[in-house]
Protein backbone atom coordinates (compact mmCIF):
# COMPACT_ATOMS: atom_id res chain seq x y z
CA UNK A 1 0.00 0.00 0.00
CA UNK A 2 2.74 2.16 0.71
CA UNK A 3 4.55 1.59 -2.08
CA UNK A 4 1.43 2.22 -4.50
CA UNK A 5 1.16 6.14 -2.62
CA UNK A 6 4.92 6.51 -3.29
CA UNK A 7 3.92 5.90 -6.73
CA UNK A 8 1.09 8.17 -7.06
CA UNK A 9 2.96 10.89 -4.99
CA UNK A 10 5.99 10.67 -7.62
CA UNK A 11 3.85 10.50 -11.09
CA UNK A 12 1.98 14.24 -9.75
CA UNK A 13 5.66 15.58 -8.46
CA UNK A 14 7.11 14.37 -12.13
CA UNK A 15 3.92 15.50 -14.41
CA UNK A 16 6.56 17.71 -16.83
CA UNK A 17 8.71 14.32 -16.88
CA UNK A 18 5.53 12.00 -17.99
CA UNK A 19 4.36 14.44 -20.54
CA UNK A 20 7.70 14.86 -22.10
CA UNK A 21 7.76 11.11 -22.56
CA UNK A 22 3.98 11.11 -24.30
CA UNK A 23 5.32 13.78 -26.24
CA UNK A 24 7.97 11.76 -27.13
CA UNK A 25 6.21 8.75 -28.01
CA UNK A 26 3.41 10.64 -30.17
CA UNK A 27 6.60 11.98 -32.43
CA UNK A 28 7.99 8.43 -33.11
CA UNK A 29 7.03 7.27 -36.70
CA UNK A 30 4.10 5.18 -37.11
CA UNK A 31 5.50 3.16 -40.16
CA UNK A 32 9.06 3.08 -40.79
CA UNK A 33 10.77 0.77 -43.28
CA UNK A 34 15.25 1.30 -43.75
CA UNK A 35 16.67 -0.33 -46.78
CA UNK A 36 13.27 -2.58 -47.12
CA UNK A 37 13.39 -5.55 -49.78
CA UNK A 38 11.08 -8.15 -51.06
CA UNK A 39 12.17 -10.95 -53.69
CA UNK A 40 10.13 -13.65 -54.78
CA UNK A 41 12.56 -15.78 -56.71
CA UNK A 42 13.91 -13.95 -59.37
CA UNK A 43 11.64 -11.48 -59.05
CA UNK A 44 12.62 -8.35 -56.79
CA UNK A 45 9.20 -6.66 -56.32
CA UNK A 46 10.76 -4.32 -53.85
CA UNK A 47 14.17 -2.38 -53.25
CA UNK A 48 15.52 -0.90 -50.82
CA UNK A 49 12.44 1.23 -49.45
CA UNK A 50 12.98 4.27 -47.01
CA UNK A 51 10.42 5.61 -45.52
CA UNK A 52 8.80 6.78 -42.52
CA UNK A 53 5.34 7.90 -41.68
CA UNK A 54 4.54 10.09 -39.02
CA UNK A 55 1.34 10.65 -36.81
CA UNK A 56 -1.32 12.62 -38.82
CA UNK A 57 0.51 12.29 -42.19
CA UNK A 58 -1.39 11.24 -45.22
CA UNK A 59 0.77 9.58 -47.61
CA UNK A 60 -0.23 9.19 -51.78
CA UNK A 61 1.74 5.96 -52.87
CA UNK A 62 1.57 5.80 -56.93
CA UNK A 63 3.48 3.62 -59.58
CA UNK A 64 1.98 1.27 -62.41
CA UNK A 65 0.51 -2.03 -61.72
CA UNK A 66 3.60 -3.92 -60.55
CA UNK A 67 5.59 -1.42 -59.67
CA UNK A 68 5.46 -2.72 -55.69
CA UNK A 69 2.36 -0.68 -53.96
CA UNK A 70 1.01 -3.77 -52.99
CA UNK A 71 4.13 -5.20 -51.72
CA UNK A 72 4.85 -2.62 -49.77
CA UNK A 73 1.22 -2.13 -48.03
CA UNK A 74 1.61 -6.41 -47.14
CA UNK A 75 4.84 -5.76 -45.29
CA UNK A 76 3.44 -3.05 -43.55
CA UNK A 77 0.52 -5.18 -42.66
CA UNK A 78 2.61 -8.11 -41.51
CA UNK A 79 1.09 -10.30 -44.51
CA UNK A 80 4.67 -11.16 -45.79
CA UNK A 81 7.95 -10.79 -44.24
CA UNK A 82 10.74 -8.78 -46.05
CA UNK A 83 13.41 -10.33 -47.47
CA UNK A 84 16.34 -7.80 -46.45
CA UNK A 85 15.91 -4.62 -44.06
CA UNK A 86 13.60 -3.65 -41.32
CA UNK A 87 9.76 -2.58 -40.78
CA UNK A 88 8.58 -1.09 -37.89
CA UNK A 89 4.56 -0.39 -37.18
CA UNK A 90 4.20 1.28 -34.41
CA UNK A 91 7.51 0.63 -33.33
CA UNK A 92 7.69 -2.99 -32.68
CA UNK A 93 8.17 -5.39 -36.09
CA UNK A 94 4.41 -6.57 -38.05
CA UNK A 95 5.29 -10.30 -37.39
CA UNK A 96 6.05 -10.50 -33.97
CA UNK A 97 3.78 -11.37 -31.45
CA UNK A 98 3.99 -7.97 -29.42
CA UNK A 99 2.15 -6.46 -33.29
CA UNK A 100 -1.09 -8.36 -31.97
CA UNK A 101 -2.22 -5.64 -29.77
CA UNK A 102 -1.50 -2.89 -32.35
CA UNK A 103 -3.56 -4.00 -34.88
CA UNK A 104 -6.61 -3.47 -33.93
CA UNK A 105 -5.44 0.15 -34.78
CA UNK A 106 -4.75 -0.65 -38.15
CA UNK A 107 -7.53 -0.30 -40.76
CA UNK A 108 -6.94 -1.63 -44.68
CA UNK A 109 -8.99 -1.45 -47.43
CA UNK A 110 -7.47 -3.86 -50.48
CA UNK A 111 -7.72 -2.96 -54.09
CA UNK A 112 -10.08 -5.68 -54.65
CA UNK A 113 -13.01 -5.83 -52.10
CA UNK A 114 -14.69 -9.33 -51.49
CA UNK A 115 -17.32 -10.08 -49.04
CA UNK A 116 -19.69 -13.06 -48.49
CA UNK A 117 -22.14 -12.90 -50.48
CA UNK A 118 -25.18 -14.27 -48.30
CA UNK A 119 -24.74 -12.27 -45.96
CA UNK A 120 -26.20 -8.67 -45.30
CA UNK A 121 -23.85 -5.71 -45.42
CA UNK A 122 -25.32 -5.20 -41.68
CA UNK A 123 -23.88 -9.10 -40.81
CA UNK A 124 -20.72 -8.30 -43.22
CA UNK A 125 -19.81 -5.16 -40.62
CA UNK A 126 -21.03 -6.90 -37.22
CA UNK A 127 -18.80 -9.84 -37.89
CA UNK A 128 -15.76 -7.56 -38.72
CA UNK A 129 -16.09 -5.82 -35.46
CA UNK A 130 -16.34 -8.53 -33.64
CA UNK A 131 -12.92 -9.37 -35.02
CA UNK A 132 -11.90 -5.62 -34.04
CA UNK A 133 -13.65 -5.78 -30.23
CA UNK A 134 -15.63 -2.39 -31.62
CA UNK A 135 -18.84 -1.64 -30.35
CA UNK A 136 -22.06 -2.21 -32.32
CA UNK A 137 -22.93 0.77 -31.99
CA UNK A 138 -20.12 2.53 -34.52
CA UNK A 139 -21.38 -0.19 -37.28
CA UNK A 140 -24.55 1.39 -37.71
CA UNK A 141 -22.81 4.98 -37.50
CA UNK A 142 -20.36 3.93 -39.93
CA UNK A 143 -23.34 2.05 -42.59
CA UNK A 144 -24.96 5.51 -41.73
CA UNK A 145 -21.72 7.31 -43.12
CA UNK A 146 -21.60 5.65 -45.96
CA UNK A 147 -25.32 5.63 -47.16
CA UNK A 148 -25.61 2.10 -46.90
CA UNK A 149 -28.50 2.50 -44.26
CA UNK A 150 -31.19 1.64 -46.33
CA UNK A 151 -29.44 -1.38 -47.54
CA UNK A 152 -27.69 -2.71 -44.25
CA UNK A 153 -30.44 -5.85 -44.40
CA UNK A 154 -30.02 -6.52 -47.96
CA UNK A 155 -27.29 -9.31 -49.40
CA UNK A 156 -23.75 -8.58 -49.96
CA UNK A 157 -24.95 -10.48 -53.07
CA UNK A 158 -27.46 -8.15 -54.42
CA UNK A 159 -25.02 -4.64 -53.99
CA UNK A 160 -23.27 -2.63 -57.03
CA UNK A 161 -19.86 -2.47 -57.13
CA UNK A 162 -20.10 1.14 -56.02
CA UNK A 163 -21.93 -0.16 -53.05
CA UNK A 164 -19.12 -2.80 -51.94
CA UNK A 165 -16.52 -0.53 -52.15
CA UNK A 166 -18.47 1.90 -49.50
CA UNK A 167 -19.20 -1.50 -47.51
CA UNK A 168 -15.38 -2.07 -47.60
CA UNK A 169 -14.68 1.11 -46.69
CA UNK A 170 -16.96 1.03 -43.64
CA UNK A 171 -14.67 -2.22 -42.39
CA UNK A 172 -11.67 -0.43 -42.98
CA UNK A 173 -13.01 2.76 -40.87
CA UNK A 174 -13.91 0.62 -38.15
CA UNK A 175 -12.41 1.32 -34.45
CA UNK A 176 -10.99 4.78 -35.65
CA UNK A 177 -7.71 2.98 -36.48
CA UNK A 178 -4.46 4.77 -36.18
CA UNK A 179 -3.04 3.73 -39.19
CA UNK A 180 -5.50 3.33 -42.77
CA UNK A 181 -3.72 1.39 -45.61
CA UNK A 182 -6.33 2.64 -48.49
CA UNK A 183 -5.64 0.44 -51.98
CA UNK A 184 -8.00 2.53 -54.98
CA UNK A 185 -10.79 3.57 -52.27
CA UNK A 186 -13.05 5.45 -54.49
CA UNK A 187 -12.77 2.91 -57.57
CA UNK A 188 -16.61 2.35 -58.33
CA UNK A 189 -17.71 5.10 -56.16
CA UNK A 190 -19.79 8.43 -57.74
CA UNK A 191 -18.26 11.90 -57.26
CA UNK A 192 -20.25 12.91 -54.38
CA UNK A 193 -19.12 9.44 -52.41
CA UNK A 194 -15.47 10.45 -53.61
CA UNK A 195 -15.83 13.89 -52.56
CA UNK A 196 -17.54 12.29 -49.08
CA UNK A 197 -14.97 9.98 -48.70
CA UNK A 198 -12.18 12.32 -48.73
CA UNK A 199 -14.00 14.18 -46.09
CA UNK A 200 -13.56 11.62 -43.89
CA UNK A 201 -10.25 11.38 -44.72
CA UNK A 202 -8.91 14.84 -43.76
CA UNK A 203 -11.40 14.57 -40.60
CA UNK A 204 -9.27 11.12 -40.00
CA UNK A 205 -5.85 12.96 -39.99
CA UNK A 206 -7.18 15.70 -38.24
CA UNK A 207 -7.89 13.59 -35.85
CA UNK A 208 -4.13 11.87 -35.75
CA UNK A 209 -4.56 9.47 -38.01
CA UNK A 210 -1.53 8.10 -40.59
CA UNK A 211 -2.74 7.24 -43.76
CA UNK A 212 -1.35 5.80 -46.62
CA UNK A 213 -3.20 6.38 -50.09
CA UNK A 214 -2.95 4.16 -52.99
CA UNK A 215 -5.04 5.56 -56.08
CA UNK A 216 -4.49 6.10 -59.75
CA UNK A 217 -7.13 9.17 -60.21
CA UNK A 218 -4.30 11.39 -59.51
CA UNK A 219 -6.35 14.63 -59.46
CA UNK A 220 -8.59 13.89 -56.58
CA UNK A 221 -5.93 12.89 -54.36
CA UNK A 222 -3.58 16.05 -54.72
CA UNK A 223 -5.25 18.02 -52.09
CA UNK A 224 -5.59 15.40 -49.36
CA UNK A 225 -1.54 14.02 -48.85
CA UNK A 226 1.28 15.24 -47.23
CA UNK A 227 3.73 13.75 -49.33
CA UNK A 228 3.86 11.44 -52.49
CA UNK A 229 5.95 8.13 -53.05
CA UNK A 230 6.33 7.18 -56.64
CA UNK A 231 7.45 3.37 -57.54
CA UNK A 232 8.83 1.94 -60.12
CA UNK A 233 9.70 -1.62 -60.66
CA UNK A 234 10.08 -1.60 -57.21
CA UNK A 235 12.03 1.33 -56.40
CA UNK A 236 11.48 4.60 -55.10
CA UNK A 237 11.54 7.35 -58.30
CA UNK A 238 10.44 10.37 -56.38
CA UNK A 239 9.14 10.98 -52.71
CA UNK A 240 8.49 14.42 -50.95
CA UNK A 241 5.76 17.15 -50.48
CA UNK A 242 4.57 18.36 -54.07
CA UNK A 243 6.54 21.29 -53.46
CA UNK A 244 9.66 19.51 -53.03
CA UNK A 245 8.54 17.17 -55.92
CA UNK A 246 7.87 20.43 -58.02
CA UNK A 247 11.30 21.97 -57.09
CA UNK A 248 13.26 18.74 -57.73
CA UNK A 249 11.79 18.40 -61.38
CA UNK A 250 12.02 21.60 -62.37
CA UNK A 251 9.68 21.54 -65.13
CA UNK A 252 7.69 25.08 -66.23
CA UNK A 253 4.70 26.27 -64.95
CA UNK A 254 1.14 27.39 -67.26
CA UNK A 255 0.80 30.71 -67.15
CA UNK A 256 -2.59 31.50 -69.23
CA UNK A 257 -3.84 35.22 -70.27
CA UNK A 258 -6.58 36.83 -71.44
CA UNK A 259 -7.23 40.64 -73.54
CA UNK A 260 -3.14 40.55 -74.77
CA UNK A 261 -4.66 39.64 -78.54
CA UNK A 262 -1.36 38.49 -80.10
CA UNK A 263 0.88 40.41 -78.13
CA UNK A 264 2.83 37.23 -76.62
CA UNK A 265 3.47 36.42 -80.54
CA UNK A 266 4.89 40.21 -81.05
CA UNK A 267 7.17 40.30 -78.22
CA UNK A 268 10.83 37.97 -79.27
CA UNK A 269 11.17 36.91 -75.48
CA UNK A 270 7.85 36.09 -74.95
CA UNK A 271 7.21 34.49 -78.11
CA UNK A 272 10.07 32.15 -76.96
CA UNK A 273 7.87 30.87 -74.25
CA UNK A 274 4.49 30.99 -76.26
CA UNK A 275 2.36 27.87 -76.31
CA UNK A 276 -0.73 29.23 -78.04
CA UNK A 277 -1.96 33.06 -78.22
CA UNK A 278 -3.07 33.48 -74.82
CA UNK A 279 -0.57 30.64 -73.03
CA UNK A 280 3.03 30.61 -71.86
CA UNK A 281 5.06 27.42 -70.61
CA UNK A 282 7.84 29.17 -68.30
CA UNK A 283 10.73 28.23 -66.05
CA UNK A 284 9.61 28.48 -62.57
CA UNK A 285 13.09 30.30 -62.21
CA UNK A 286 11.71 33.07 -64.65
CA UNK A 287 8.14 32.96 -63.45
CA UNK A 288 7.99 36.59 -61.64
CA UNK A 289 9.87 38.30 -64.90
CA UNK A 290 7.37 36.82 -66.71
CA UNK A 291 4.46 38.04 -64.40
CA UNK A 292 5.81 41.36 -64.70
CA UNK A 293 6.41 41.93 -68.24
CA UNK A 294 2.69 40.26 -68.52
CA UNK A 295 1.19 42.93 -65.98
CA UNK A 296 3.39 46.12 -67.79
CA UNK A 297 0.70 45.49 -70.88
CA UNK A 298 -2.31 47.56 -70.56
CA UNK A 299 -4.42 45.14 -72.50
CA UNK A 300 -3.98 42.51 -69.99
CA UNK A 301 -7.71 41.71 -68.43
CA UNK A 302 -7.17 38.43 -66.52
CA UNK A 303 -3.99 36.38 -65.37
CA UNK A 304 -3.79 32.80 -64.41
CA UNK A 305 -1.16 30.81 -62.85
CA UNK A 306 -0.92 27.18 -63.21
CA UNK A 307 1.86 24.92 -61.22
CA UNK A 308 2.82 21.50 -62.36
CA UNK A 309 0.21 19.16 -60.96
CA UNK A 310 0.53 15.64 -59.44
CA UNK A 311 -0.12 13.90 -62.67
CA UNK A 312 2.52 15.68 -64.32
CA UNK A 313 4.68 15.14 -61.74
CA UNK A 314 3.57 10.97 -61.99
CA UNK A 315 4.32 11.07 -65.66
CA UNK A 316 8.01 12.76 -65.33
CA UNK A 317 9.42 10.25 -62.42
CA UNK A 318 8.21 7.82 -64.55
CA UNK A 319 9.98 9.16 -67.67
CA UNK A 320 6.50 9.07 -69.93
CA UNK A 321 5.50 12.47 -70.49
CA UNK A 322 7.59 12.93 -73.57
CA UNK A 323 5.80 15.73 -74.38
CA UNK A 324 6.03 18.35 -71.69
CA UNK A 325 9.65 16.97 -71.31
CA UNK A 326 10.06 17.89 -75.26
CA UNK A 327 8.52 21.19 -74.39
CA UNK A 328 10.81 22.08 -71.20
CA UNK A 329 13.61 21.10 -73.34
CA UNK A 330 13.19 23.83 -76.24
CA UNK A 331 12.74 26.93 -73.33
CA UNK A 332 16.04 28.65 -73.04
CA UNK A 333 18.65 29.02 -70.61
CA UNK A 334 16.97 30.24 -67.23
CA UNK A 335 19.21 32.95 -67.44
CA UNK A 336 19.58 33.91 -70.85
CA UNK A 337 15.84 34.38 -70.95
CA UNK A 338 15.46 36.66 -68.16
CA UNK A 339 17.99 38.67 -70.27
CA UNK A 340 16.28 38.47 -72.88
CA UNK A 341 13.19 39.93 -70.75
CA UNK A 342 15.40 42.53 -69.46
CA UNK A 343 16.04 43.70 -72.85
CA UNK A 344 12.61 43.42 -74.62
CA UNK A 345 11.52 45.84 -71.54
CA UNK A 346 14.13 48.25 -72.03
CA UNK A 347 13.09 48.16 -75.77
CA UNK A 348 9.51 48.22 -75.41
CA UNK A 349 10.04 51.30 -72.59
Amino acid sequence: MLLIKLCLKTTKLRGNSITMTSSIKATSPIVSLHNTSKHYQQVEALKNINLQLAAGEVLGLFGHNGAGKTTMMKLILGVIKASHGDVKIFGVDPLSKKAWHSRRNIGYLPENVSFYDHLTGLEVLTYFSRLKSVNKKQVIALLEQVGLTVAMNRKVKTYSKGMRQRLGLAQAFLGEPKLLLLDEPTVGLDPIATKEFYQTVDNLKSNGASIILCSHILPGVEQHIDRAIILSGGESRAMGTLIQLREQACLPVTIHTKGLNGILRDDPALNELRVNDNQLLVPENDKLAVIRKLLSYDHISDLHIEPVNLDQLYQYYLNDDCALKDKASNIPNVSNQSEALDRSEAVSS
